[in-house]
């Protein structure tokens, strides 16, 4: 073989290898976490309050907010810039912030007892190990609070370090009146405005993972420690089971914040609405409110 044909092989083999090598990591990283490539949020989402409808349905809540989603026009407002405990809609941000630190969602946590603190409900026992994929499920569709200080102290070590996290998310993306002290929601100090609370909804929307999440009925979380062992996550959001399509979203409730929901959904037509309505004073009524709002602002759009 001439020296020239032994140069063109060699180079040959030297791109074979390098296609490979690609090729091979491409379907890795595709493996791996296809949703959880967040899209960019560095252009503000700005609201046009100038189409403001005078009168608006008769709701029994403190705050409220429906915006056009395509359109960014405001079409209904009540003490939209009024600050209000926001419970566990703060979650949302949690999620941003876990998405951000690109940490890897197949590591494992164990639900402590400091996760337990002041969370009852949860379906987690204390010593159960799951996947911090897993656990984002639990914290967003059953609004489990142990999951979410799970996901905190695994992300960032401590409660305290990030809610330091979630504040600076909150100054990134342009949310001026938003504060967090902890992930849950739980601490009534955890406040925002309805305006602020949809800009949330929009920015949870472009990433793909939380959207995936929120807009799931039901998911089954896999215990890695107790054989065949799991726990079924129910979304909350039960305007998951109504005429509209969920997209993105999160319930909450305090005593102090009374019951509350951020959703973004879409009709049979295509069209998408940014629903938040805040502080109602009961459980079910909230979602039959968020619908009465829902309703009247699909007949409002042109």
């Amino acid at each position: 073989m001439t020296m020239d044909k032994r140069k063109s092989v060699a180079r040959t083999l030297v791109l074979l290898a390098l296609i490979v090598f690609f090729s091979a990591n491409t379907l890795y990283m595709f493996e791996i976490a296809p949703s959880e490539i967040q899209a960019s949020s560095s252009k503000k989402y700005s609201l046009d309050f100038e189409n403001v409808k005078s009168k608006g349905p008769n709701l029994n809540l403190k705050a409220a907010l429906l915006v056009d989603y395509d359109s960014n026009d405001v079409i209904y407002a009540k003490n939209c810039n009024k600050l209000r405990p926001i419970a566990s809609i703060t979650k949302l941000v949690m999620a941003m912030v876990l998405v951000d630190s690109k940490v890897d969602l197949k590591k494992t946590e164990k639900i402590t007892k400091a996760d337990a603190y002041r969370s009852s409900k949860s379906r987690l026992s204390v010593g159960f190990e799951v996947t911090l994929y897993d656990l984002l499920y639990a914290a967003l569709l059953n609004s489990d609070n142990r999951a979410a200080r799970a996901l905190a102290r695994a992300t960032c070590g401590s409660i305290e370090a990030f809610a330091r996290e979630m504040n600076k998310k909150s100054r990134e993306l342009g949310l001026k009146s938003t504060i967090f002290y902890e992930p849950t929601g739980l601490d009534s100090r955890n406040v925002s405005t309805a305006v602020e609370v949809a800009k949330i909804v929009h920015y949870a929307y472009q990433y793909e993972l939380i959207a995936k999440v929120t807009s799931t009925k039901q998911y089954r979380v896999k215990i890695l420690n107790k054989k065949n062992t799991y726990r079924q996550m129910a979304n909350t959001n039960l305007l998951t089971v109504s005429p509209y399509r969920v997209l993105a979203g999160k319930t909450g409730y305090i005593r102090a914040s009374d019951y509350c929901l951020a959703t973004l959904v879409k009709n049979r037509d295509g069209r998408r609405l940014t629903a938040v309505v805040l502080g109602v004073p009961g459980d079910k009524l909230r979602f039959r409110e968020a619908r009465k709002l829902i309703d009247w602002g699909y007949r409002q759009l042109p």
